[in-house]
């Protein structure tokens, strides 16, 4: 699981959760950028030296600010520096499912896109990449320009799903929470992980206005 400096850290506070309910491992890289974007959008730090209690405080803060929303254990999740190139995941004989990275920032894009590997976060994309493992980028910038149209098309073709955190509102949301668990759904979706984090389509037009899923 990678954290890149892109707004949108709530919609990796709940894959996180979505990952660890489901009984999942998690390599964690948070990225030097996403630390300023953590601490803007959560109000607390994320520091290398407090990792485990600054991560237990992130993934507790609900969406709409709430800093005990969710009782989670990150007891599973093993954090890498960002600038520690020997690590795990930086070689592609260090076994794992795949990587998510949420939110994907317009750099972070490119450089993936590039093979630029710059840090953690980028080479253990590129490891994903040659050793044919899933690889999911939540992008999260809008409008998009042509050079990073071209980067995102770059990644399709290369195997990388290009997954836009994009909410919908045909599940029901009626909170902040609803929409951002959304996004969350389809990136665990995109890997075949179990969740229940939205109510999924049954081919029934009416159900969104009569409330979130239960």
């Amino acid at each position: 699981m990678g954290v890149s400096g892109a707004s949108g850290t709530p919609y990796a506070a709940a894959v996180i959760r979505g990952l660890l309910a489901a009984g999942e491992d998690i390599d964690l890289v948070v990225s030097r950028a996403s630390r300023l974007t953590i601490l803007d959008e959560n109000g607390h730090p994320f520091r290398d030296a407090h990792a485990e209690s600054d991560l237990r405080r992130w993934l507790a803060r609900g969406a709409d600010g709430r800093p005990d929303a969710f009782d989670v254990d990150p007891a599973r999740v093993r954090h890498w520096s960002p600038g520690d190139l020997s690590a795990g995941p930086a070689s592609g004989s260090y076994q794992v499912k795949g990587m998510l990275v949420v939110p994907a920032s317009t750099a972070c894009v490119a450089g993936v896109a590039l093979g630029l590997s710059k840090d953690l976060l980028q080479r253990a994309a590129d490891v994903m990449l040659k050793e044919r493992r899933p690889l999911v980028m939540a992008v999260r910038e809008t409008p998009l320009n042509g050079h990073t149209l071209r980067h995102l098309v770059t990644l399709d073709e290369a195997g990388a799903v290009v997954l836009p955190a994009s909410p919908a509102f045909y599940a029901g949301a009626r909170h902040i929470q609803d929409l951002v668990d959304f996004v969350a759904g389809r990136v665990l979706d995109a890997v075949d992980v179990p969740h229940t984090l939205y109510r999924r389509w049954e081919g029934e037009l009416g159900r969104g206005s009569s409330g979130p899923m239960p």
